[in-house]
């Protein structure tokens, strides 16, 4: 029994392994990503153009 609570011991260290490295990645990389995200100079967007795409759209969608 010793043996089988050894491994699952393992197998958990391995699965809480594999999963911080990537929080732990996105924890650092989230911040910088924030940041660009609002300083970009996108353009404001004034709504959804009408065009004869987005009309069509439109009463394709209707049901």
């Amino acid at each position: 029994m010793d043996n089988q609570q050894r491994e699952n011991s393992r197998r958990r260290f391995l699965r809480m392994a594999a999963i911080a490295v990537p929080a732990a990645v996105a924890v650092a990389v989230a911040p910088n990503a924030a940041a660009e995200a609002v300083s970009s100079d996108a353009p404001k967007s004034s709504g959804l153009r009408d065009t004869e795409h987005t009309r069509k759209y439109f009463e394709s969608a209707r049901f």
